[in-house]
């Protein structure tokens, strides 16, 4: 593994390695599951197809990529931690590895601003992001009246992708085992915080000026439903993606720091692919396509505590929904259809099946 970065701008390594994740092109599909925890990654990872053998990635950052097929479709699980930087850390370097279209579904734990059962299923319309005003006089030496500041400011919404949102709410009541009787609510709105205290109005020894925090949000959005620190970030990159508006006229130079060294999976080769999609050279890869390549994104959110009831769940029922979950988000995903052409190259890839494991994916599909 080379360490030397060759742009600062977009940090790479000299084997085309991306900075945080650690992944070059050919290691992540253009379906995507993304979410917290590499528990829960690895446990969505044992759905996927023997064939080819899930190929596993973790990089000194703690990104943990597991890439293989789902009924014979190539699909990738990326655990990303929490919060909006490691969200964009995500998109961005996932999309510089991947041609074509990508297709994102966050999978994760929300708290419920709504009177609904611990382990219910929400899969939002849209999200709004809630910030912490930087600005505002948190010590509290003047009263609120004496400034003109709001401790939070909260944006306008960003919507899922309306295709991809129907596909999980059609893929999860599709699913839905028989011993699980919690509802799944859709056509709500979403709230990201930037923090998982202050801005979500929780208390602390710190003056968070947050005491009426959810009542606001409540009283300014009637649907909003769910608050947790991801999905307004990767809907609102995903809404703003547009490859014929890149200005790729800017060069950087190269810094001297050692690169991130990712630990892949003894068991499965890394990719061997040499047209590496880049910052500088995306948009004329990209420009045969027409509709232009995109981004969709949506959400799927498991109810894990009720700010209202302020009940919290079981680990017993974590695992009952998150399995649920799991496989209702990549029956989402591999039933989206996506073009041929809009795929990214499977010569060379960590999904290519080839001679007899071919001839053995083949058979276990029958």
């Amino acid at each position: 593994m080379k360490d030397k970065i060759v742009d600062a701008n977009f940090p790479r390594t000299l084997d085309q390695r991306v900075y945080h994740l650690g992944l070059r092109a050919g290691e992540v599909a253009n379906r995507i599951i993304t979410l917290g925890t590499p528990s829960r990654a690895h446990a969505i990872a044992s759905y996927l197809d023997p064939t080819p053998a899930p190929f596993t990635l973790t990089s000194e950052r703690g990104f943990t990529t597991i890439t293989g097929r789902y009924r014979g479709v190539p699909v990738s699980i990326v655990s990303i931690g929490m919060g909006y930087p490691n969200a964009d850390f995500f998109v961005r370097e996932v999309r510089e590895c991947l041609n074509g279209d990508m297709v994102v579904v966050r999978l994760g734990s929300c708290g419920a601003l709504i009177d609904v059962p611990v382990g219910t299923v929400v899969v939002p319309k849209g999200s709004i992001a809630v910030t912490r005003n930087y600005d505002f006089d948190f010590v509290g030496r003047h009263s609120r009246s004496d400034t003109s500041e709001e401790p939070y400011r909260t944006s306008k919404p960003v919507m899922a992708d309306p295709i991809l949102h129907d596909a999980l709410v059609k893929a999860l009541n599709a699913t839905r085992p028989p011993d699980i009787a919690t509802p799944i609510v859709h056509h709500t709105l979403n709230a990201s915080a930037d923090s998982f205290y202050s801005s979500q109005g929780r208390q602390t020894s710190f003056p968070d000026h947050n005491a009426d925090l959810i009542a606001r949000l409540t009283a300014q959005h009637t649907d909003l439903a769910t608050l947790e620190m991801e999905t307004f970030h990767i809907l609102h990159l995903a809404s703003c993606w547009d490859i014929e508006a890149q200005d790729d006229s800017a060069e950087a130079p190269p810094i001297p720091h050692a690169a991130t060294s990712p630990s892949i999976s003894p068991t499965h080769a890394h990719s061997t692919q040499t047209q590496i999609p880049d910052v500088a050279t995306s948009s004329a890869s990209h420009a045969r396509l027409r509709p232009p390549p995109r981004i969709r994104a949506a959400a799927a959110q498991m109810v894990f505590a009720s700010r209202t009831s302020q009940d919290f769940i079981t680990p017993e029922h974590v695992s009952t929904v998150e399995a649920w979950t799991g496989r209702a988000v990549l029956d989402a995903l591999v039933g989206l259809p996506i073009g041929r052409e809009r795929l990214h190259d499977e010569r060379g890839s960590v999904w290519e099946i080839a001679g007899a494991d071919a001839q053995e994916a083949q058979a276990a599909r029958r």
